[in-house]
C-alpha cells in the first residue's frame, strides 16, 4: 500500500480498525494515535485506561510522544491515578528527546514546583527550547518570564518581542499579553487590534475574562 493510500485509510471510516491493527503490530506511532483516540472517544469508545496502556506500549519503545502522553495521563489522572513525580519523569524523558510539547509541559511543572522542586531557571531553559522550535505557548511563557523577572532580569522589550512572536503564531494568550503591553506603552490602536484578535480566538470560558481584563487596561 502506498503512503497516500495508507493516509487515506487512516483518515477514513475504518480509521479505528486500521490504527488498532497497526498498534497491535507494535507500531509506536499507531499506539500513540490510538491512545489519543481512546482518550477523546474519536472513532472508538472512550476508554482512558486503554489509552494509558497504548501510550505505555509506545513509551516502552522509547517513543517521545508516548512518554509525553504518559506524563499527561499521570498529571491529569487519565486512566491511572494522579502521580506528579511520574508525570515529571516522563515529560523529562520526552523533553530530552527534543519533543517541544514535553519541554513545555516539563517547564510548567518546574515553574510551579509540582511533582518536582521549583526551579524557574530550568523552567525558562525548557520554555526557550520549545519556543526555539516554534511552540507558540512556550513563546508566551518566555515572554512572561521576562516580564515578571522569573529567573532572568525584568526586560519589558524582550517580553514584548516574545509575546509578539506568540501572537503572530496565533496563540490567544500570547496575543492578549502582547496587546496588554502595547496598551501599557501607549500604542492603543495596535493594542485594540490585538485585543480583538485575542478575544475572537479565545475559547468561550476565557473570552469573558479577557473582555473584563481589557477594560482595565485600555
Amino acid at each position: 500500500m502506498s503512503k497516500k493510500a495508507l493516509h487515506a485509510a487512516l483518515a477514513g471510516e475504518k480509521a479505528g480498525e486500521w490504527i488498532g491493527a497497526a498498534a497491535e503490530l507494535g507500531m509506536a506511532d499507531a499506539q500513540v494515535r490510538l491512545g489519543r483516540m481512546l482518550l477523546e472517544g474519536e472513532g472508538v469508545a472512550r476508554d482512558p485506561a486503554r489509552a494509558f496502556e497504548a501510550f505505555a506500549r509506545a513509551a516502552a519503545q522509547g517513543h517521545a510522544d508516548g512518554h509525553n502522553m504518559l506524563g499527561r495521563c499521570h498529571e491529569n489522572g487519565w486512566g491511572t491515578p494522579v502521580d506528579y513525580p511520574l508525570a515529571v519523569q516522563h515529560y523529562r524523558l520526552a523533553a530530552e528527546k527534543g519533543l517541544d510539547w514535553a519541554q513545555y509541559n516539563l517547564a510548567h511543572m518546574l515553574l510551579s514546583g509540582v511533582g518536582v522542586s521549583q526551579d524557574r531557571a530550568e523552567a525558562l531553559n525548557w520554555y526557550r527550547a520549545a519556543a526555539d522550535q516554534g511552540h507558540v505557548r512556550a513563546m508566551s511563557l518566555v515572554g512572561r518570564c521576562h516580564e515578571e523577572g522569573w529567573a532572568t532580569r525584568r526586560d519589558p522589550a524582550a517580553a514584548l518581542d516574545w509575546y509578539r512572536r506568540s501572537a503572530e503564531g496565533g496563540y490567544f494568550r500570547g496575543t492578549f499579553n502582547y496587546a496588554t503591553l502595547l496598551a501599557e506603552t501607549g500604542r492603543k490602536e495596535e493594542a485594540d487590534m490585538w485585543f480583538d484578535r485575542a478575544i475572537a480566538t479565545a475559547p468561550e470560558p476565557t473570552r469573558g475574562r479577557m473582555i473584563a481584563l481589557r477594560g482595565g487596561v485600555s
